[in-house]
């Protein structure tokens, strides 16, 4: 009963819904922050994403006619759930790397892709034709980038041997972060960056919610609650996705010493590249977007998984 006590108190509070959620908004507040200084504009105070998550919960939920009412509603929360279990097994095994259950990275890479499918799921359900279309640029999305993420994600495990997120950390902690000492791991850094880049549909890869084009496209039809819980979900991401980064190529989380401070930094310096290449880069076409990840990323990661077999 204890276990069980304990199982729901992390899931809901710490490492999961709670805390990411909470994190999640402040950091997409440091989004927000981040490019209006590059736009010369002042921001938003950091309780401003508290604010308007708080104001949606309390609107109107519209049901749009035609709509599939279940498949609707139940989307966004699909895709917060994906997105809290992601976090939490990260933050579980950083830790406590001993604890790490086998699998435990196959596990993340299948919950990872819950919040793009939840987008597909809630546009195709929308009945609105910008939703629809929405909807079928996110899954394009999805079969562009997957296949190079996983390709990536599993280069560093060529290199160890281990399929555990606890093992990849004991085995950095002892040895240095895996990007220092091994080429095949810089690589594949690179190409899961610009993966996770494409995974939160951030310029300039957010053709499937182009606001010039298709307006909000899967979201053009949420309001509401629903509508909150997407932006939540997206924030949540904005924390959780880079804390994958940082466990499986730059040696993870450190909870003594200056080991929180510098984990601080790495996770800042990776979210900072984020916002940069989101701010200084146009949209591409969804085509365009395709060919960069199969014409481009995947021949890379292929690359850096042959280096990695060979041990470089």
């Amino acid at each position: 009963m204890s276990q069980v006590l304990y199982s729901m108190a992390a899931f809901v509070v710490f490492p999961g819904f709670l805390f990411t959620a909470a994190v999640g908004l402040l950091v997409a507040w440091v989004d927000r922050k981040i490019t209006a200084r590059l736009q010369w504009r002042v921001g938003p105070p950091w309780y401003q994403n508290f604010v308007d998550f708080f104001k949606l919960l309390g609107k109107e939920t519209i049901i749009p006619r035609g709509a599939s009412r279940i498949s609707f509603l139940i989307a966004p929360i699909i895709g917060l759930i994906g997105v809290t279990l992601v976090s939490l097994i990260l933050w579980q095994a950083n830790l406590n790397p001993h604890q790490s259950f086998l699998g435990d990275l196959i596990v993340i890479l299948y919950l990872s892709i819950l919040p793009s499918l939840a987008i597909v799921m809630g546009g195709s359900a929308s009945a609105n034709p910008l939703g629809a279309l929405g909807a079928s640029r996110e899954m394009k999305m999805i079969l562009a980038d997957e296949l190079p993420f996983i390709v990536a994600i599993f280069t560093p495990v060529v290199s160890i041997g281990s399929i555990k997120l606890g093992s990849i950390l004991l085995y950095q902690s002892n040895y240095g972060m895996m990007f220092t000492h091994h080429l095949s791991s810089i690589i594949a850094l690179v190409v899961a960056f610009f993966c996770i880049q494409a995974k939160m549909t951030l310029v300039p890869f957010d053709a499937p919610e182009a606001e010039q084009e298709i307006m909000a496209g899967p979201y053009i039809e949420y309001s509401g609650p629903p509508l909150a819980i997407f932006k939540l979900t997206r924030a949540m991401a904005l924390f959780a996705l880079p804390v994958f980064l940082i466990t499986i190529f730059l040696g993870g989380f450190q909870f003594q010493g200056l080991g929180i401070l510098w984990s601080v930094v790495k996770y800042l310096v990776i979210l900072v590249l984020i916002i940069l290449v989101k701010n200084t880069n146009p949209r591409l076409r969804i085509d365009q977007a395709l060919r960069f990840f199969w014409l481009r990323m995947f021949p890379l990661s292929l690359v850096g998984f042959v280096l990695a077999l060979v041990g470089l």
